[in-house]
């Protein structure tokens, strides 16, 4: 097959829904399919090789913001929207867009889900002149619902499926403010029905979207997201057995639960005075500021000095801290369709505690890697105390984590199951 992988890029942010784009697309080519990935708005930073190297990136972040706010640039000449496309640029852009938040973003998100109709149609054009002139593809995927203003004009153009994966779109068109919120979903779902099928990474996600969007059951099939496992292939778990050690890693932001792991830390040394905390993942410029109410938390509990920050690490780097670790969580504040940190924590033998609620369960029933708890901090406290104090269980359920993820959640197995919802368009 002919696909086409659209993903929006994030700059100098790491993105899980770029890691798992990338890693689809690179199994797909490694199965014999022609694919193709086209990054969109800003570069893709990634911790494997960038699959879309060599493409050039559509939807330019500042071409698109500078249609938005002003008309006149709708008619720019194309020698000036080629300078604002420049990667120098983009890079630029990026360290402004990691501090914007969606409640600043409605008009640009509706205008961008109308697609033809909104302020950048320049910009779908452009995209259609570009993909004529390739071989016809059999199918385009586009990396999540914000896109589907795309897909309208790309398949009367194209004469083409289109495929759409389900990435946890609903917590940022939640944050919208009133009325963009409203439209946004309105036309979410109008848009929808362009589409051949939907892809969702867990059960919990696509019933949720099944009834956000009126779609029906059938057209949403579920794929677990993988990972792959390059780095992670030593035979045992590596829990810490000098000090017992809580891990997190992910963007820290709030929404991720950050604050609320700290509070459930300080409560779990009570129990486990020798117990550390490692904090790892994305740290943009707009996090710094949460950065700094955590670390102020820590000091005002006086465990500072048991706190380790590790930001924006590389592939082999996260490895590395993931094996350091006792016992994984992160407790996230918003529906999680996935979770692609908890695979990551699986793979490297680490047990996870999180939240009973969205996915979670679905994903602890799947591997049966670690313990769920309620939603607050003293619940959290008292699994992760659990653990970090019994470590032949934590060994267990990291063992167990870790065989389900190698027979089930990696990124070869899901590029299987996405070539099978393709091939069943025909």
């Amino acid at each position: 097959m002919n696909i086409v992988q659209i993903t929006p890029g994030a700059g100098g942010m790491y993105c899980g829904n770029c890691f798992r784009d990338n890693a689809l697309v690179a199994e797909l080519r490694r199965l014999g399919h022609s694919t193709l990935m086209l990054p969109l708005y800003l570069p893709m930073t990634l911790d494997e090789a960038d699959q879309s190297a060599g493409t050039p990136i559509f939807f330019g972040g500042i071409s698109v913001y500078l249609e938005q706010k002003v008309a006149l640039f709708r008619h720019a000449p194309n020698w000036l929207r080629n300078l604002l496309a420049s990667p120098p640029l983009l890079k630029l852009a990026a360290g402004k867009a990691a501090k914007t938040r969606a409640a600043d973003l409605g008009e640009l998100t509706l205008s961008m889900l109308r697609g033809e109709e909104g302020n950048q149609a320049r910009e779908l054009e452009e995209l259609i002149d570009w993909l004529q002139k390739q071989s016809p593809p059999h199918v385009i995927c586009l990396s999540n619902a914000l896109l589907l203003g795309l897909a309208r004009r790309l398949k009367t153009s194209l004469h083409t499926r289109i495929v759409c994966m389900l990435q946890g779109e609903d917590e940022f068109l939640d944050a919208l403010p009133s009325p963009h919120r409203e439209a946004c979903w309105r036309e979410l779902a109008e848009r929808a029905r362009e589409v051949d099928r939907f892809i969702a990474p867990s059960r919990y996600f696509a019933d949720l979207m099944v009834a956000r969007l009126a779609l029906r059951p059938d057209q949403v099939h579920v794929v677990y997201n993988g990972i792959s496992l390059v780095g992670y292939d030593t035979l045992e778990t590596s829990v810490n057995s000098t000090a017992p050690t809580l891990g997190y890693f992910a963007r820290m932001c709030r929404e991720k639960g950050l604050d609320l792991l700290i509070r459930a830390f300080i409560l779990a040394r009570k129990r486990i005075p020798a117990l550390r905390l490692k904090i790892g993942g994305s740290c943009g410029p707009g996090d710094t500021a949460f950065v700094e109410e955590c670390r102020q938390l820590l000091t005002n509990a006086g465990v500072l000095d048991s706190v380790e920050f590790h930001p924006n690490l590389d592939r082999d780097a996260k490895i590395r801290f993931l094996r350091s670790l006792t016992v994984f969580s992160v407790p996230a504040k918003y529906s999680e369709a996935f979770g692609l940190y908890l695979i990551e924590a699986w793979a490297a033998g680490v047990p996870v505690v999180q939240p009973r609620k969205s996915s979670f369960p679905e994903l602890l029933a799947a591997t049966g890697g670690g313990l769920l708890c309620d939603n607050d901090a003293e619940s959290l406290a008292e699994g992760i105390a659990d653990l970090a104090g019994s470590p032949e269980k934590a060994r267990q359920l990291g063992n167990a984590g870790r065989n389900q993820v190698r027979q089930h959640f990696t990124s070869s197995a899901m590029a299987r199951e996405v070539a099978k919802v393709l091939a069943d368009l025909g």
